[in-house]
């Protein structure tokens, strides 16, 4: 074993002697001209080049591998072949790539004409990047690409997120061949995308499925086929997804109309023929649905070209929707409102108020005797809601309606005696204000109508 084992170790000082005298090939020494002697022959030799101090081994990518052997338990054998020098160890098989951080562990190793080195069984790689688990792992020199197989765990350990799966290829940072490491992992992978809370602090990943995923750096992350994105406070799907962490700080969801849905007490989802992402510290901050968009939430469902999420510590804070050929709308159990654009505010995922801008219409139920409702119009309307009880528990209520700008508004007074033929009240005026009554019962408090008024009644 002694023996093979000093084979290996001349093999890879051979092979480090032989890269580095073809990466660096010395110069050859100038012959002065034939019948001339050498210029200025009482010239000093020149000074001796101070010392360097050593370098210091590559953090984790930048020089090319040059394998040396720590460790071979058992026997191993060295073949001659014509296309180079083969060679097989076994047993606890430690290898480094001198100079770096990198380093290689398994239970047996098969080397081929210094090019391919295949480890196979209970594999280990080690970087100043990440740690690497696998069960058959192989190192192809050019290139500089690293494969496992089998049951592959990676951990980037400067963020903390973490790759499983069947399969996974890693090319290294490499000095003058890329800037990034970069890693394509098939078979159905799971990342775990590591993310930090609003004070700094680890949060819990997003949780990443796809049939194929390709990682670029630290921050940088796209998958493909049945794309899943699950987090504690939200779940979301699509065909394909781009995530940028790191300056972009946005990513985006296409593909088999994506969707996404929050949890928790207020729960919501959103779909559209693409979703945006926007983040700030890798926390999800603002969500916008493109194309065909819907929202559905406890009170409200919401349809538009665009429509937008703003999350504030993972919670909804607002709503909005526009578009052309959708003109936006949003309806509940009470009421339904239109315009060129809408705006919902949810602080403290508790509704709080309803805009509408551009040609806005807001309407209340349907009354099923009079099949007709009341309802307010003008280019702009704001709803206000406010905390009411109501069987024990307290609901967000109509509180006040404003319409301004060519305001006008459309009441019915129940008559009990002709339930199918209401009194109506119409009223136009600059600004129109509707304040509901507070003492719990349904019901118009007082009506105010400022600026040009007429009417009928």
């Amino acid at each position: 074993m002694r023996r093979t084992l000093m084979c290996l170790l001349a093999l890879t000082t051979a092979t480090s002697v032989i890269t580095a005298s073809a990466q660096n090939p010395p110069a050859r020494p100038s012959a002065p001209a034939p019948g001339k002697p050498p210029a200025n022959p009482s010239a000093k030799p020149p000074a001796k080049p101070s010392a360097k101090p050593a370098a210091r081994p590559a953090a984790g990518g930048d020089e090319r591998c040059i394998f040396q052997i720590d460790n071979v338990d058992r026997q191993g054998s060295v073949i001659e072949t014509p296309r180079g020098t083969n060679y097989f160890a076994g047993g606890n098989v430690r290898l480094r790539c001198r100079g770096t951080q990198t380093s290689m562990q398994s239970d047996s190793v098969a080397a081929y004409g210094g090019t391919v080195v295949q480890f196979i069984g209970n594999v280990k790689y080690r970087d100043s990047t990440l740690s690497m688990d696998a069960d058959f792992g192989t190192y192809f020199k050019a290139g500089e690409k690293w494969e496992a197989r089998g049951r592959v765990n990676t951990r980037n350990l400067r963020t903390g997120s973490t790759i499983v799966g069947p399969a996974l290829d890693y090319f290294r940072e490499l000095r003058g061949v890329r800037d990034t490491f970069e890693m394509f992992s098939t078979g159905r992978p799971r990342v775990a995308y590591a993310s930090l809370d609003s004070a700094g602090s680890a949060s819990d990943p997003y949780v990443i499925v796809g049939d194929r995923i390709r990682a670029r750096g630290n921050d940088r992350l796209w998958a493909g086929g049945k794309v899943t994105v699950d987090r504690s406070d939200f779940t979301a799907r699509g065909d394909s997804l781009r995530l940028d962490t790191g300056t972009g700080s946005d990513g985006t969801l296409v593909g088999g109309q994506p969707q996404m849905k929050g949890l928790g007490r207020d729960t919501f989802s959103l779909s559209g023929r693409r979703i945006d992402l926007k983040l700030d510290n890798r926390q999800l901050t603002y969500v916008i649905a493109k194309g065909n968009g819907r929202a559905v939430s406890r009170d409200w469902y919401l349809v538009g070209d665009t429509i937008a999420l703003d999350l504030n510590d993972r919670k909804l804070e607002r709503t909005l929707a526009w578009g052309d050929s959708t003109r936006p709308s949003a309806t509940s159990t009470a009421y339904a409102l239109k315009a060129d654009s809408l705006a919902l505010d949810t602080p403290g995922q508790r509704l709080r108020q309803v805009r509408g801008f551009g040609r806005a219409w807001l309407g209340g139920q349907v009354d099923s005797a009079a099949k007709d409702r009341d309802w307010m119009r003008g280019d702009t309307i704001i709803a206000d809601f406010a905390p009411r009880d109501s069987a024990g528990t307290t609901r967000q209520l109509l509180s006040r309606i404003q319409a301004r700008k060519g305001a006008q508004s459309y009441h019915l007074d129940p008559d009990r005696r002709f339930p199918t033929r209401p009194g109506v009240n119409y009223a136009r005026g600059d600004a129109i204000t509707v304040t509901m009554r507070r003492d719990g019962a349904n019901g118009v408090d007082r009506v105010d109508v400022r600026g040009q008024v007429d009417g009928v009644q």
